[in-house]
């Protein structure tokens, strides 16, 4: 059964279906989903108007948002145990990396670079809000960098250490929802640390094109970005 895709190439959210598809081995095709989200076919399947996006025939509502869940649910449809592993303890480990990436690390991050690729804030933060100034607004950015350093060693020192999450031989669904988001960090003018850019290509090396691939639309995004502000 194919997998319809709903992305935005140069998203990292994005960035971590399109490896997981490849990597997973799985068939899909993917669509460009620049400009559509809000429309109504796209809002009648996906409310939230989020990529990406799945369509999927066998998936009781017929389609599903959020990076981690896409992978989850066809890892386990699909028995893909290299990725997700099943063994309480490797996945325990996959869960909890997954939930602190989402719910702390990347929320920062967010806040940091979304402002210099030029995306739109959410709502509350200081990116969003019309009546801070320029300097107000960059302050709150410089902050939220610094704040990236504390979740980046707990992911160091407890969740990757010197291989991969889940302490599998092979990259996790963890591992590449860490990896693409670390992408967006070059953005920032703290230096990524030795370990990410180490663990990255450990990443990328295994899973070969099949991240590579996908990973050159953001990154072919993030140095346009950097030259322009250079």
């Amino acid at each position: 059964m194919t997998t319809h895709l709903h992305m935005l190439p140069p998203s990292v959210n994005n960035l971590t279906v399109r490896v997981f598809l490849r990597a997973a081995g799985l068939p899909f095709n993917e669509e460009n989903a620049w400009g559509k989200t809000r429309s109504p076919e796209f809002m009648a399947k996906i409310p939230a108007h989020l990529t990406p996006a799945i369509e999927h025939k066998d998936h009781p509502r017929g389609a599903m948002w959020e990076s981690c869940a896409i992978m989850m649910y066809l890892a386990n449809k699909h028995h893909l145990e290299n990725l997700y592993p099943t063994d309480p303890g490797r996945r325990a480990l996959v869960d909890s990396a997954n939930f602190y990436l989402t719910g702390t690390l990347y929320p920062l991050i967010a806040r940091t670079t979304y402002p210099r690729l030029g995306f739109p804030g959410y709502a509350g933060e200081a990116h969003a809000e019309k009546d801070l100034s320029a300097p107000q607004k960059e302050s709150a950015r410089k902050a939220a960098e610094l704040a990236v350093a504390e979740p980046l060693e707990v992911f160091r020192s407890y969740f990757v250490r010197d291989g991969f999450i889940g302490d599998g031989a092979s990259p996790s669904i963890a591992d590449i929802r860490l990896a693409a988001t670390l992408e967006f960090l070059a953005l920032s003018d703290t230096p990524l640390p030795a370990w990410c850019k180490g663990y990255v290509g450990r990443v990328e090396e295994k899973l070969g094109k099949a991240y590579s691939e996908p990973a050159a639309d953001v990154r072919g995004m993030v140095a346009q970005v950097k030259q322009k502000s250079a």
